[in-house]
């Protein structure tokens, strides 16, 4: 495994994307600032200071995609709310991308594969978590949205925080990319915000 660090990117995900031929199998982009940051059909992320997180994973199990990759998407979200909900927090996965506290955004995600010549070369998977952030900077976002360090009344550690969410999601991902969704089937349906919409 082997982390990159930037203090200012475009996007972590074009990064990985337009370098993923001479990036390595787990290797980790991380920036300090994005400037054109984005999640799924192009809408920005906006970045809310250094001491958020903007991150990719490079990942490359196989050179052919199959139903299991595309559940990464998911895998992740659980790997995140594990860690939220040792926090002390209750977050909902909101289906597909997005990670939610009292229905507001605190993480979103994002999966792209990269097919050149026919061939796969590769899933970037990227995430933006709301880890540091006033609630003016909060304000901007165009959908109700909050952060880790509002919802506890204390900043985060970053460094301790990412250290602990890399460890996380290695620690089960090559026993879910054999097993597939149903490795985390419970969980991720027990933190659905649908399924908790419909319970209450």
């Amino acid at each position: 495994m082997n982390i990159i660090y930037f203090e200012k990117l475009d996007s972590t995900n074009t990064y990985a994307k337009n370098n993923i031929e001479n990036l390595s199998d787990k290797t980790i982009i991380s920036a300090d600032m994005q400037t054109n940051g984005h999640g799924r059909f192009e809408r920005s992320w906006v970045d809310l200071g250094s001491e958020n997180i903007y991150m990719s994973f490079v990942l490359k199990p196989v050179e052919k995609i199959s139903q299991v990759h595309a559940d990464l998407t998911r895998y992740l979200s659980v790997c995140i709310c594990k860690q939220l909900e040792e926090m002390g927090l209750s977050p909902n996965i909101k289906y597909p991308n997005d990670i939610l506290i009292n229905e507001k955004k605190v993480c979103g995600i994002l999966a792209e594969t990269v097919i050149k010549g026919g061939k796969s070369k590769g899933i970037v998977l990227g995430l933006g978590v709301n880890l540091n952030a006033s609630a003016e900077r909060l304000s901007q976002i165009d959908a109700p949205a909050t952060s880790i360090n509002v919802e506890l009344g204390q900043n985060i550690n970053k460094k301790e925080f990412m250290e602990d969410l890399i460890k996380r999601f290695f620690t089960d991902y090559d026993e879910f990319l054999q097993k597939g969704f149903e490795f985390i089937k419970e969980d991720y349906e027990r933190r659905s915000f649908a399924a908790q919409k419909f319970s209450s």
